[in-house]
């Protein structure tokens, strides 16, 4: 059986002609039969691809040539296998797109990007950093979660705080209500996936009066490299993909409950109302009663069942 691979990564530098990057990405991948997405904008690119690992090594190396990709750090996790088409079962198709934002923030007038990355970010830690300012500064430090709130669901950092965001844009709201005014004295250590969508978040909230912004260096997928299960870590990690979740080491805690049952359950399907973006969480037992669950008070979504 063939080897997969899944490549995370993302490069904020400036780009002066993104439509040309982005018709070699697309030429590069369908040469090399990777599937995936790739969103590339003035301000850089991010993406995740898939597919057998000759040609996941050989798409690395021919991007990392690019001057400005030189630096980009790329994740390498384990890929679900190939369809009959020998195509990664993890992505239905390719999409390669320039977009105003590699990181759908709405906000792309708030961002500043030169040679060296975001300007006016929080501080990147190393995972063993993070360990080292909790040390230092115990309950003050606080992790605050930059994905969407569902995401939370299957596994986060323990005691985090989650906001309420269906989205990413609805990041800007959240921050912009107030609510966590209160955090902007205390030591903020942002998290998410990859570590692409704290880089904007951590600039948004210093430009808000954040006092002390941090931001975890590769986020949750470097953290389980170091810390797997052993760490402060709690859960599954949800990933934008064909495999859906992925346990950073083995024997991970399971934190999601089903919607419709109340059973303990890393598994996400999509909300019943077809309007909705959220996901929510559904066990094996109720898929196979093909149970329609929606996130929450859904009227319109016949045939389901609301989330308790």
């Amino acid at each position: 059986m063939a080897v997969t691979k899944i490549l995370l990564f993302y490069q904020f530098t400036p780009l002066a002609d993104p439509q040309a990057v982005r018709l070699w990405q697309r030429d590069l991948c369908e040469l090399l039969g990777l599937r995936g997405r790739i969103l590339i904008s003035k301000d850089g690119i991010n993406g995740t691809v898939g597919g057998e690992l000759p040609a996941v090594k050989a798409y690395r190396r021919k991007t990392l040539q690019y001057a400005p990709f030189a630096g980009m750090d790329v994740k390498w996790s384990e890929g679900s296998g190939l369809d009959g088409d020998g195509r990664s079962l993890d992505f239905p198709r390719l999409s390669v797109k320039v977009r105003d934002e590699i990181v759908s923030f709405g906000a792309p007038g708030e961002l500043t990007v030169d040679g060296g990355g975001v300007v006016g970010g929080g501080t990147p830690l190393s995972p063993d950093a993070v360990h080292a300012l909790i040390e230092d500064r115990g309950d003050d430090v606080v992790f605050f979660d930059g994905r969407n709130a569902f995401e939370a669901e299957i596994g986060r950092f323990r005691n985090a705080v989650v906001p309420d965001a269906a989205t990413t844009r609805d990041l800007v709201g959240e921050l912009d209500s107030g609510r966590y005014d209160h955090l902007k004295d205390r030591p903020v250590v942002t998290y998410c996936t990859g570590g692409v969508r704290c880089e904007v978040l951590s600039s948004l909230m210093v430009a808000r009066g954040f006092q002390e912004v941090y931001q975890i260096d590769g986020g949750i997928v470097r953290y389980g490299e170091r810390f797997g299960n052993d760490g402060l870590w709690e859960g599954s990690l949800y990933v934008f993909d064909g495999r859906e979740s992925m346990d950073l080491g083995p024997d991970a805690a399971v934190i999601g409950t089903c919607a419709a049952c109340g059973a303990a359950s890393s598994r996400m399907t999509n909300c019943a109302d077809d309007a909705c973006r959220r996901r929510v969480v559904e066990c094996e037992e109720c898929a196979v009663a093909r149970e329609r669950i929606t996130c929450g008070p859904h009227p319109h979504a016949a045939g389901s069942s609301s989330q308790a």
